[in-house]
């Protein structure tokens, strides 16, 4: 089976990949040909732990393929996905599906024979179907079905995610296109992983709920880490009790500074606009985006609080990208608490393992060290913001020596009170973060 993927982006190259690795053959398209010269010669536009490896492995043994030529890449091909990119309209919010549509007119030009055209990309509801009669329209003698495989990847266990998913989901009304996609999944399905069949409009649904859903946690639980603050009681006591109840469970309960990246920010946007447009508003999914919006100014305001009385001087940030095991930055929190440190008129010093060459692009007037000492280094205060290893086991006596003055500001709560009391260090965690360590682990 002959598989094309329109889109070298975060979702085309992972899923490309890992369905080389598979086994099918697969031919990756871009337009954009310094990116296919760099693919080609291995180079990785993106961090991701393990894709060089599986990048190179492929293409060695003749299964992985990228090229800018349409036609060659989409002709003959059995399975044609599209994974393009949905930004969020400038003006309304809304996907944008520019990309979406001339892809389908890549595809409409150069089909051949029968294929299944896969959306991968995240699309608002009736996109698919909507795909279905763009295509053809643009070509009425092609034989295709669209169908909707929404993808579930986190960026720093992308390669996992896809090889051993939670779930498999396919929206087609065709029971061809089905069959052809259970050909194509087969070996993750007798991996006994769920392989899920509904409508185009459900499996649409499916990734935004499920992206929404896990958005709503994460800002309940920051939200209640403030309420903690304000009680005297732990977030870290009450998300573990709470992320023991198999109903809840214990993902997406740690307190942060709002959540970032490229899917939680747009694809909460989306439904809501998508849910306004058909007379049933998600009030719950609009005061999410608003509580994490404000949840990134309020870090900012904190640690404004904190640093006084100083007026100036250089603060440490550790972090940039918006999560660990990625040099994504796109609406990290960093974005908006670096600024906000800056204009009350302190220097800004800022180590990340990935994320510090996108962050110079988006961040002026920070210095980019190389190391979390050497940030560290004559600051008044060091901030982490992004939960890296490397910065869960610090040399608390080197970062003290380094610091000018002793006070670690934890928006992630990866220490606890003890060692840093040891240090001789000042602490400040988020929703008070086990003051006392009485608790049986």
């Amino acid at each position: 089976m002959k598989i094309a993927i329109i889109g070298t982006g975060y979702v085309g190259l992972v899923s490309g990949t890992c369905f080389a690795e598979l086994g099918f053959e697969v031919t990756c398209i871009d337009v954009n040909t310094a990116k296919i010269e760099g693919l080609n010669a291995g180079i990785i536009p993106i961090y991701e732990p393990g894709l060089e490896v599986l990048v190179k492995k492929n293409i060695a043994a003749n299964r992985l393929f990228f090229t800018s030529h349409k036609e060659s890449g989409i002709k003959g091909a059995d399975v044609i996905f599209i994974a393009v990119g949905t930004p969020p309209h400038p003006k309304t919010g809304e996907a944008d599906l520019k990309y979406i549509y001339s892809a389908a007119d890549d595809i409409a030009q150069y089909i051949d024979g029968y294929s299944v055209v896969v959306t991968k990309s995240t699309v608002p509801v009736d996109t698919n179907k909507n795909l279905q009669q763009h295509i053809q329209q643009k070509n009425p003698a092609a034989l295709f079905d669209v169908v909707s495989n929404p993808e579930f990847l986190r960026e720093g266990s992308a390669i996992e995610d896809f090889m051993k998913p939670d779930r498999i989901v396919i929206g087609t009304h065709s029971d061809k296109a089905r069959r052809l996609m259970a050909r194509l999944y087969a070996p993750l399905i007798q991996q006994n992983i769920p392989f899920i069949c509904t409508s185009p409009v459900s499996a649409e649904l499916i990734k935004y709920a499920s992206n929404c859903f896990l958005a709503t946690k994460i800002t309940f639980i920051n939200e209640l880490a403030d309420l903690c603050e304000k009680t005297n009681a732990d977030i870290k006591d009450v998300a573990h009790a709470v992320g023991l109840d198999s109903r809840i469970g214990k993902q997406f309960l740690n307190a942060g500074p709002g959540y970032g990246g490229s899917c939680f920010p747009k694809d909460t946007q989306a439904l809501a606009k998508t849910a306004t447009s058909y007379g049933s508003p998600l009030t719950i999914v609009n005061t999410v985006i608003a509580a994490n919006d404000a949840r990134k100014r309020q870090m900012g305001q904190r640690i404004l609080n904190l640093l006084q009385p100083h007026k100036a001087g250089k603060v440490g940030i550790l972090g940039v990208s918006f999560k660990a095991d990625t040099d994504d930055i796109r609406d990290s929190p960093a974005l908006d608490i670096m600024p906000i440190i800056q204009h009350a008129g302190f220097e800004v010093a800022c180590y990340d393992p990935e994320g510090m060459e996108n962050g110079a692009k988006e961040l002026p007037g920070v210095q980019w060290e190389t190391t979390p000492y050497a940030a560290a280094q004559d600051a008044i205060a060091l901030v982490i913001i992004t939960e890296w290893n490397e910065f869960k086991s610090l040399d608390l006596k080197r970062l003290k020596t380094a610091l000018k003055h002793p006070l670690l500001i934890d928006l992630r709560n990866l220490y606890n009170w003890q060692d840093l009391e040891d240090a001789d260090i000042s602490y400040i965690p988020l929703g008070n973060a086990t003051k006392k360590m009485d608790t049986i682990a």
